[in-house]
């Protein structure tokens, strides 16, 4: 029941995965002609996922071991940006924690403290030709859109053109809407024709997502971290499902499903971990759609 997104015909180009979590940006850049040349992930679980999935068609940030080497760091904050293979896209998922100072200044002085000081640092010392950055969509109103204020400043202080949108997974073929902020930067000494992806129709429902059964919604719940397992009437629930008449949690299969991972992504992690890393991360295909415009982009400036 996986989607097939792979595509062999693109443009050929090389990609940083920063704050990577389980790949789900990986996945969507591989499937578009990319190759990755670094990768960040700080938490275990998430390393070992990534590890467990990419080891075996990734000899850049892999030994001939399958382990991890310097070029799949842990700690980004440790990393001298300079060290940092050259690359065509930067994709970041970075965490937002509050910028103590937003609003009081403008620009690239305003992030230091926060992580996202760190991807600015690397785009200022290494250049990338475009950049994906991926959020939650209370990013923009954040401290009274304080906060993305300083961010929009601070790519355009490093010379980027910048874009934004709130995309939905469901309109890329998921079924749940998971709305996420994508940003997209397009280097100022490049042509900027990057265009938003347009949204396709959703052919794909919960009753796929659980093998065909008859299920309560078409549209599912989107994944989240905490909260599991409240009552199915309560309106926290996000994991309960009425299926062929009966109440169901879904698990790693459906949750995979949901975010367009392929079937045979494997979790060498409990149950729970899984389905948190799930909650984590990013809806594939909306990904890869967004991704696949700036890649247009390096090809019309190649």
């Amino acid at each position: 029941m996986g989607i097939s997104l792979k595509n062999n015909n693109c443009y050929k180009f090389t990609y940083i995965d920063l704050f990577a979590g389980i790949g789900g940006f990986h996945i969507a850049c591989d499937n578009i002609g990319g190759e990755c040349v670094f990768a960040s992930e700080w938490d275990n679980d998430c390393r070992k996922t990534y590890t467990a999935n990419f080891s075996k068609n990734n000899n850049i940030i892999f030994d001939n071991n399958g382990n991890p080497n310097e070029r799949f760091v842990g700690d980004i904050t440790k990393v001298d940006p300079i060290t940092i293979p050259d690359h065509d896209l930067l994709c970041a998922g970075f965490p937002c924690q509050p910028f103590s100072q937003a609003g009081q200044k403008k620009g690239f002085e305003d992030t230091r403290g926060t992580l996202f000081f760190n991807v600015a640092n690397i785009i200022k010392v290494k250049r990338p030709k475009v950049v994906f950055l991926e959020n939650v969509r209370g990013l923009l109103h954040h401290d009274n859109g304080k906060t993305f204020e300083v961010i929009k400043n601070t790519i355009d202080e490093l010379g980027y053109y910048f874009h934004y949108k709130i995309i939905k997974a469901s309109d890329f073929n998921l079924p749940q809407h998971r709305p996420r902020l994508y940003m997209a930067c397009v280097r100022k000494d490049l042509n900027d024709c990057f265009e938003f992806p347009q949204p396709v129709p959703l052919v794909m429902t919960m009753s796929d997502v659980f093998d065909g059964a008859e299920v309560n919604k078409k549209i599912g719940f989107t994944l989240r971290v905490g909260g599991k397992s409240s009552p199915i009437t309560d309106r926290r629930n996000w994991d309960g499902y009425i299926v062929n008449g009966k109440e169901i949690r879904i698990t790693p299969k459906q949750a995979k499903r949901m975010q367009g991972f392929p079937e045979d992504f494997i979790f060498p992690v409990s149950n729970g971990a899984a389905m948190k890393q799930l909650g984590n991360s990013v809806a594939i295909p909306a990904v890869q759609a967004f991704a696949l415009e700036l890649i247009k982009v390096l090809e019309a400036n190649k």
